[in-house]
C-alpha cells in the first residue's frame, strides 16, 4: 500500500513539474528533466537521510517510468491539462499529503527516532517543489505565505503519534494524508496564508 501511495505521489508531482515546465517555456527535454525532480527528489532526499542507498526511486524502475510518462502526457496535452487549474491544485495537496506521510512511516519503519521521521516527512514533502523553483529561479512556493509546510509538519506529527499509539501504518498514514490534503485545500479555498513580517 505504500508504494502505491508513493506511486500515485510521484504522478501528481510529476504534474506540477511539468506544468511549470510548461509555462517556462522549456522544450521537451526540460519538461522531462522538471517533472522527474519535482516527482523524485523528495523521495532521494528522504532516502539519503535515513541511509537507504542507492535512493528507492532510482532502483525500482516504476519511480523511474512515471514521471517520463506523466512529463510527455502533458507536454503532449498541456493546454487542457492547464485548463484544469482546480484539479492540479488538488493533485498537488494530494502529493504533498501522500510524500509526508508515507516517507515519515518509512523513517519509523526503519527505526529512526519519532521527531527524525516528521522531519523527513515534511522535507520529502516539500522537496521536489523547493528544487522545481529552483530550477526555474524562482524563489520556492514553500517560503512564501501559503499553508504548506504547516499542513505537512501536521501530517508528519500525526503519522508519529498515530504510530506510537499502536494504530496499524496503513490507516494512520491514510487518516494522516486525508488531514494534510484536506488543510491545503481548504487553505487554497479561503485564502490562509502564514503569517509574515509586517511592513
Amino acid at each position: 500500500m505504500l508504494v502505491v501511495l508513493d506511486l500515485t505521489g510521484v504522478a501528481v508531482f510529476a504534474v506540477s513539474g511539468a506544468l511549470a515546465a510548461v509555462y517556462a517555456r522549456l522544450d521537451v527535454f526540460g519538461v522531462l528533466v522538471l517533472a522527474c525532480v519535482t516527482a523524485l527528489g523528495g523521495g532521494v532526499v528522504r532516502d539519503l537521510l535515513l541511509g537507504i542507498s542507492p535512493p528507492t526511486t532510482l532502483r525500482q524502475w516504476p519511480f523511474l517510468v512515471t514521471p517520463v510518462v506523466v512529463a510527455l502526457v502533458v507536454f503532449r496535452f498541456h493546454p487542457a491539462v492547464a485548463r484544469l487549474r482546480r484539479g492540479t491544485q488538488l493533485a498537488d495537496a494530494l502529493g504533498l499529503a501522500l510524500f509526508v506521510t508515507t516517507a515519515t512511516s518509512t523513517g519509523l519503519a526503519t527505526g529512526a527516532p519519532g521527531i527524525t521521521s516528521a522531519i523527513v516527512g515534511v522535507i520529502t514533502g516539500i522537496g521536489g517543489g523547493v528544487l522545481r523553483d529552483v530550477l526555474l529561479n524562482e524563489i520556492p512556493q514553500v517560503l512564501r505565505r501559503e499553508i504548506y509546510a504547516i499542513a505537512a509538519l501536521l501530517g508528519a506529527t500525526l503519522v508519529v503519534i498515530g504510530t506510537r499509539l499502536g494504530i496499524t501504518p496503513v490507516a494512520v498514514t491514510l487518516v494522516a494524508a486525508a488531514v494534510v490534503a484536506g488543510l491545503r485545500i481548504v487553505a487554497l479555498w479561503r485564502g490562509w496564508n502564514a503569517p509574515i513580517p509586517r511592513s
